[in-house]
This record gives structure tokens, sequence and C-alpha cells, in this order.
């Protein structure tokens, strides 16, 4: 259990920040960047929640995702150890498979995709496709991580890197809210369908 004292400690006052390792690394970090947008992404969700509308199971899914994405935000906060004396939470491949067996699930409940979808329609339709951005946002950042610091533990390489899982898990997390907001908005009916040429009816050309 996390205990927290006071909130302000003035450490980071000089630019730099702890690792869940207790290693100190700059603000600028990109692994800073990608566990803070995994946290940008879970309070989307948690806005998308409060603003009701969404069914009991949905909310429970996303529920559990809003702890996996603590989670993962710890993983990401600490580099990879070989033996670690107290070993991190890590992102599971089981983790995963929960994602894709949710993606299939939700999936029997809305049509086949007829156009691509304009956010909007509920509230809560419209804050799961804000956190669909954030998530795709927030692989690109770990993606980013990945490739400064590698997927080798600190014995390995000298610098420890990045859980691979973590990448992965943020890629189908994306695919379950796309999905997710298209089952909020079933109520109303269905998608909000984009329509080429901004729905604009054509005009007819003169000549010059």
């Amino acid at each position: 259990m996390v205990n927290l004292t006071r909130i302000y400690t003035r450490t980071g006052d000089e630019g730099t920040t702890a690792l869940g390792d207790f290693s100190r690394t700059a603000k600028t970090d990109v692994r800073l960047q990608a566990y803070a947008d995994a946290n940008e992404a879970n309070a989307v969700i948690g806005v998308a929640i409060a603003t009701g509308g969404l069914t009991d199971e949905v909310v429970a899914t996303l529920t559990r995702v809003q702890n996996d994405l603590f989670d993962l935000g710890a993983d990401l906060s600490t580099p990879l150890q070989a033996d670690p004396e107290y070993p991190p939470l890590r992102v599971k491949q089981e983790w995963i498979d929960e994602l894709e067996a949710d993606c299939d699930r939700y999936l029997t409940q809305v049509d086949k995709l007829r156009s691509f979808i304009l956010p909007g329609g509920t509230a809560g339709s419209a804050h799961l496709h804000h956190a669909t951005t954030v998530v795709r946002r927030a692989e690109r950042s770990a993606w980013a991580a990945r490739e400064e610091y590698g997927t080798e533990t600190a014995e390995e390489r000298g610098t420890g890197g990045v859980n691979p899982l973590t990448t992965t898990y943020l890629n189908r997390l994306s695919d379950l809210l796309f999905i997710l907001a298209r089952v909020a908005n079933l109520p109303i009916g269905g998608d909000v369908l984009w329509q080429p040429g901004g729905g604009r009816e054509e005009r007819p050309t003169t000549d010059a």
C-alpha cells in the first residue's frame, strides 16, 4: 500500500525526478513522457466513467484498465533488472490476452464499420474516443523509450531497458477503447459517421 504523507517534496526543483528504482533522471526523459501519457489516458477514462451513461459491464472493464494503467506506469518508470531484490510491477501477457478477449466480446455488440467514425454522440463515447487518442500517443512515447533504452536489463546493457509488453498492452488498449466508444453510442442508434467532403452538398460548377 502506498502511503503519501506529503504531496510536495522539493526534490524535483532542479529538473530531475526519481524513477521506480530510486535512480534520478531528467524530467524531459522519454520514460517520463511515456508514463505521463499513460496517466493522462487514465484521467480521461475516469472522466468517461464519471460522466455516466455507460453500462455496468463497460464500467467494470474500464475500472480494471485504470488499475492496469497505474501498474503500467510503474513498469515504465522502473528500468529492467535481471534479479531485483524487490520485483516491481510488470505488465504481463495475461493482461494483453484479457484486452483481446474484451475486444472480441464487445465487437459482437456493434455493426460492421461502414465508414470512419466521428468522435461524438454520447458524452461517454466522446470521452472514450479522446482516451483512444491519448493511449495511442502513450504507445508512441513508450516506443520512443524502447528505442532509446532498448529492452535489455541493466546487467546486459548498462542501463535498464523497457518492458516490451508495455507497448503491446497500449496498442491493444487503444483498440478496445475505440470499440467501447462505439458501444457507448448504441443507446442513440450507433456511430456518428464521417461524411466525405464535410457533408456539404455538391455545388454545380459554373463556367468562368
